[in-house]
């Protein structure tokens, strides 16, 4: 085997590769054998090629997409940290590994994706799944700590079945906000969503919170026949409603959860609805199976609060009442919500939170209130990513508004000098108008080329010879076989200005 000289091709990757390999082929050739392949050789092994692999779902990219996703990232951080720092925030950092009894009884079923480190004959531990534990942790420590604000951007860990496409990945970075200490009714909470409101509008990416109150949750499933013990676990299956249909989550309910059928049957009469603040507090407040749990009075109170401060905070309009939002982990006590962005996109929620009362006291003697939501970066990195992708695909095949169609035609040359004329009179009026450039195209090549487009021109023998054309708007709600309206074709430019100023 020959070894590589010429290294002007390489970059600084196979460059080091190289030299290590070719060491490596004076103490080890056996060994260099198998991974000269990799760097020019002439043999391949796929166990030397997993050498150079990374850790399987991790997010692997190139120096051009790291170099886009520092550049996302640092926008987002400059933006995010402004919103934080308008409202008190003050930034706070927690060790990326806990002891494993911190993280524990915390997350619900979720708990199965903590990634626990190998026992060095030391301390337990796990990699952190979420910022929130390690905070509340802190706060436990920190008696002199009775009201904060606080932010923090960093990686967070879940042996997750991940997919790159939607955003969810086993190491992503997280960014959290949480108001830490006693205050009156629902005010942290106007406030934590008026954050989110602020920080997505800096985004430029419109959104929807989704919201709903654990208490409500609660007690809705204690009146529909739910068992105390079974709550959590029909939340967790109740949460899956954003992606399953009601059918599958049923089935969960009474085969898995072992819910009796009547029951799962009740609770699907709830939590299949939403709406407006307004509309879903007076559906509540109306239904007399509700009145007598205090549960679901004392969250309705506390959410006609919220929305009156939500008005004030000019953040009720991005808002829905969702009874499908359960949150599956174990540690919130009262409103919880996730935020979507109100666009096509795989990844989900981008953004989600709570109030957690319980959960400093789970480490210590005093008991703090939280609340605070955590913005997934990843997700949001995702979408930006997918939106300059359709953007660059919009620009390199951007639509006209007119197309102009002949049809029939006894000549060989299929009204060409008639579609031209046309087309630089519209061209000539500033509107984006196009024709197939072909003498005789065929009719069905042009209706493709046509497809989307809102305006259709067509030509046809019988209307040109006496001086018309027909229009036809697209986007009308007419007959599929409408041939559309006969005009003067004089008239075209005019015709055309006018169904390109309807709303």
């Amino acid at each position: 085997m020959q070894r590589r000289e010429d290294t002007s091709e390489l970059n600084f990757e196979q460059l080091f590769i190289s030299s290590c390999a070719s060491d490596l082929y004076e103490k080890c050739p056996k060994e260099a054998e198998a991974l000269m392949p990799y760097i020019g050789g002439e043999k391949a092994d796929l166990k030397a090629a997993d050498l150079l692999k990374i850790a399987s779902q991790v997010a692997l990219i190139n120096a051009q997409e790291n170099k886009v996703y520092i550049a996302v990232l640092t926008a987002f951080s400059e933006i995010i940290s402004n919103v934080f720092k308008r409202h008190g925030g003050v930034p706070l950092d927690t060790p990326v590994f806990e002891l494993r009894d911190v993280l524990t009884g915390k997350y619900g079923e979720d708990a199965r994706l903590i990634y626990n480190l190998e026992d060095q004959g030391g301390e337990i531990l796990s990699l952190r799944y979420d910022l929130t534990v390690p905070f509340a942790r802190w706060l436990a420590m920190r008696s002199d700590v009775k009201q904060i604000k606080r932010y923090q951007i960093a990686k967070v860990y879940r042996r997750d079945q991940p997919a790159i496409t939607r955003g969810r990945l086993r190491e992503f970075y997280q960014c959290d906000f949480d108001i830490a200490g006693v205050y009156d009714p629902m005010i942290p909470e106007a406030e934590t969503l008026r954050i989110v409101v602020e920080a997505f509008r800096g985004l430029d990416m419109g959104t929807t919170i989704k919201l709903s109150d654990r208490r409500i949750l609660d007690g809705l499933f204690a009146v529909c026949g739910v068992p105390s013990s079974k709550i959590r676990a029909v939340s967790s299956a109740v949460d899956k409603l954003d992606k399953d249909a009601w059918e599958m989550v049923r089935r969960e309910m009474v085969d898995e959860k072992i819910i009796p059928a009547e029951v799962a049957d009740r609770v699907g009469q709830y939590v299949q609805r939403r709406g407006s603040m307004s509309e879903m507090l007076a559906y509540l407040a109306a239904e007399e199976a509700f009145s007598q749990n205090e549960d679901i009075q004392c969250g309705i109170r506390d959410l006609r609060l919220l929305m009156s401060y939500l008005e004030a905070m000019d953040a009720l309009a991005t808002i829905s009442f969702d009874l499908s939002l359960a949150r599956g982990l174990d540690y919130y006590t009262g409103l919880i919500y996730e935020v979507i962005i109100n666009e096509p996109n795989q990844v989900g929620s981008v953004a989600a939170g709570g109030r957690y009362d319980n959960l400093v006291g789970m480490y210590g003697k005093q008991q703090v209130p939280c609340i605070g939501v955590s913005f997934g970066i990843d997700r949001i990195f995702t979408i930006l990513e997918q939106r300059q992708e359709r953007s660059v695909s919009a620009n390199l095949k951007r639509q006209p508004d007119v197309y102009i169609i002949a049809v029939g035609g006894k000549g060989p040359e299929g009204f060409l000098l008639e579609r031209m004329k046309a087309a630089r009179e519209l061209w000539d009026a500033a509107i984006q108008a196009e024709y197939s450039p072909k003498t005789k195209p065929t009719l069905q090549s042009q209706f493709n080329a046509s497809k989307d487009v809102p305006i259709v021109v067509i030509m046809g023998q019988d209307e040109l010879a006496v001086g018309k054309v027909r229009l036809k708007w697209m986007y009308a709600e007419a007959d599929a076989k409408d041939r559309g309206r006969l005009i003067a074709r004089e008239d075209l430019v005019q015709e055309v200005r006018d169904l390109m100023a309807r709303p």
